[in-house]
């Protein structure tokens, strides 16, 4: 018999105010249903109806990653930074990670994930190939000290995770996993009742090959996707590519200095020469690992920087400064151009493709130049999509308008291949009795940021509304407010429990039948069951929670029609 939780005991304080620093839908509700507690900017407190939540998720993600030979382990949070200096992630993170020091010296940090441990483990516990494949998870509070933590748990500085790694021999071994993970993840997240996107994604500092992310979309999200609405086309921006087609350069005449006095920027040159700025080009000047890179872009673009970043993982990519332009009369600040750039390697969008001509600076003070062509006057050395994405743009695949799309980053997977493996030699005995290096995969599930995606997306003005499959109970039993009424409704919850169903009761003393049913509708439990002003006749209101339907049955059929949901 499943027990009936009593509103009369439950530790829980509804608000009918959002919170003064919520800026998201989730935030919002979470807060004022009572489900967390802010305890520090990005560091949350899970209350009861909260931790319910959580672990049916939990409980969905740990059901799907053992149908699949998952085999769960805890490892420490706590982490020597050794292994972290090994794999070069411990300054790759940078300000990211929370460091300490034990009363030894010694240095720590709070794992913010743990390919590296991961390895150490199946390094010291597997040595032939006879033990392999073999599926690793966790689910783990993870740290991460961001710079701005916001919205709510959706971007918090401790957050909960499933991370999980395969090991295999051999690169068909790492893609079977890597497809058994994707099918799991598919199952996840329907059972959780999100809707989701699997994009085409980069891997960045993690390294390693193929890599997608399964994005729930809404408007709180903090990444940007784009959705093809003629084929089935779907990426992370930084993922988006765009191969550009060669021009006949010689079309075009030599180049030509012009005097641009005041023109620093793309708006000001393309208007003082009555151009567009699509026939500019754009130079912006980086740091990559401290060394000065400049990234070539058609005028009317922009760089993505985090997509440059992304690209040239695991690099750390930074602006100029004024102080970087000292000692360099090469570079002239407004007006750089890549014809004649000494020292300085050359990024360009496959816009700039060879034989396109540019109107650009001309590395003199208030001088650009005009018919400066790809490949030409200028070479490129490396070809990289870094544009911000734009609605319109065509698609990679069959050309038509991209969409764009916000959306809530809720699991990613990755082929991550020999990295990890090299840094810690991890090998096994293969069947000709010589050392294999091992291939990995790494696959995460953002737990707690489920619980804000599904707040996000299932949400209406009245408050939240779960799925049934991670509501904190089945069926919300509210007694209207006498004591007739709060008999039945206890009654009524005893028999539903004795069904098999999860009950809360809000058996409240001197609380208003307005309070309670705002409460209601703002906890989200998707069925709610009022003993009101027929309890005496022994009939009950069933209301569907995300439909708003409402009936009137007797005891019996409310109860059998409750027991006999999928």
């Amino acid at each position: 018999m499943a027990q009936v939780q009593r509103m009369s005991r439950l530790m829980i304080k509804t608000l009918r105010d959002d919170p003064a620093d919520a800026e998201t839908l989730n935030h919002k509700l979470l807060v004022r249903a009572g489900y967390v507690r802010r305890t520090a900017a990005g560091i949350w407190t899970w209350l009861p109806l909260g931790k319910k939540v959580l672990d049916n998720i939990t409980r969905v993600v740990r059901e799907e990653m053992d149908a699949i030979g998952g085999q769960e382990v805890l490892l420490p949070a706590l982490l020597p930074k050794e292994s972290y200096e090994a794999s070069g992630r411990y300054d790759e993170y940078g300000a990211l990670l929370f460091r300490l020091k034990d009363r030894k010296g010694a240095d720590y940090l709070l794992g913010p994930t743990h390919e590296e441990i991961f390895t150490q483990v199946v390094k010291d516990q597997i040595t032939s190939y006879k033990d392999l494949p073999v599926i690793l998870y966790q689910i783990q509070t993870k740290y991460r000290d961001e710079a701005r933590p916001r919205a709510g748990v959706l971007r918090g500085r401790e957050f909960q995770m499933k991370d999980s790694y395969s090991f295999d021999t051999t690169d068909e071994g790492l893609a079977e996993a890597y497809q058994q993970h994707r099918g799991a993840y598919i199952r996840i997240f329907e059972r959780l009742g999100l809707d989701y996107r699997i994009v085409s994604a980069v891997s960045g500092a993690m390294g390693g090959s193929a890599s997608e992310e399964f994005l729930a979309p809404a408007p709180a999200g903090e990444d940007t996707f784009v959705d093809c609405p003629a084929c089935d086309y779907a990426a992370n921006t930084e993922a988006v590519t765009f191969e550009g087609a060669p021009a006949d350069g010689s079309a075009h005449g030599p180049a030509e200095e012009l005097d641009t006095p005041d023109t620093p920027t793309i708006e000001t040159l393309a208007a003082h020469l009555g151009v567009p700025a699509s026939a500019t080009l754009k130079n912006l000047l980086v740091k990559v690992d401290g060394e000065i890179v400049a990234v070539g872009v058609p005028g009317d673009r922009e760089v993505d920087l985090g997509k440059l970043g992304e690209h040239l993982a695991p690099a750390v990519v930074e602006l100029v400064t004024a102080e970087d332009f000292e000692g360099r009369p090469d570079l002239v600040r407004g007006y750089v151009g890549p014809q004649g750039l000494e020292k300085v390697r050359y990024i360009a969008d496959p816009r700039v493709a060879p034989g396109t001509s540019w109107i650009t600076g001309a590395n003199k003070p208030g001088t650009h130049t005009k018919n400066v062509v790809a490949g030409r006057d200028f070479e490129v050395d490396e070809y990289l999509d870094v544009v911000v994405v734009e609605e319109g743009d065509p698609c990679p695949r069959c050309g038509a308008g991209l969409k764009l799309d916000r959306a809530i980053e809720i699991g990613h997977i990755f082929q991550l291949g020999r990295k990890y493996a090299d840094t810690f030699q991890l090998d096994v005995l293969g069947q000709n009795g010589k050392p294999v290096r091992v291939t990995m995969g790494s696959y995460g599930v953002g737990v707690s940021r489920a619980v804000a995606a599904l707040a996000e997306q299932t949400a209406d003005e009245q408050g939240l509304c779960w799925p049934r499959e991670i509501a904190p109970a089945d069926v919300h039993v509210v007694a209207a407010g006498k004591a007739l009424q709060t008999e039945l409704a206890l009654d009524v919850s005893d028999r539903l429990a004795a069904a098999g169903l999860r009950v809360m009761v809000d058996d409240r003393a001197g609380v208003s039948p307005g309070v309670k049913f705002t409460d209601a509708e703002l906890i989200g439990v998707p069925k709610i069951l009022v003993a009101g002003r027929r309890s005496a006749e022994g009939v009950l209101e069933l209301k569907d929670r995300r439909t708003g339907e409402r009936e009137e049955l007797t005891v019996d059929e409310a109860i059998a029609r409750l027991a006999a949901q999928d």
